[in-house]
């Protein structure tokens, strides 16, 4: 049976993504990156917005960039699902 990720996941997968990418990046990069459709991405990526995880950047290209609560998420989660696994809780 295939696990379905929850929605931390899908959020930690898109600001990783994020991160990976010098702490800025396109709508495509993030698309293939999390493997979610773009209806999907553009709700998980509106929720990191107007909860201050990311910002939307506007010149030449639009592209996104992490916010330091959206970095602090990232390492957070990280030690969730560190801890989590070491009692072999899945999350």
């Amino acid at each position: 049976m295939i696990e379905r990720r929850t929605k931390a996941d899908i959020l930690f997968d898109i600001l990783r993504i994020v991160q990976q990418n010098d702490g800025k990046a396109k709508t495509t990069k993030i698309l293939y990156g999390a493997n979610l459709s773009y209806s999907r991405l553009k709700q998980h990526v509106n929720y990191l917005i107007e909860n201050g995880f990311l910002q939307k950047v506007q010149k030449e290209a639009t592209y996104f960039v992490i916010t330091d609560k959206g970095l602090l998420f990232i390492n957070e989660f990280r030690k969730v699902k560190r801890f989590s696994e070491a009692f072999g809780i899945s999350i």
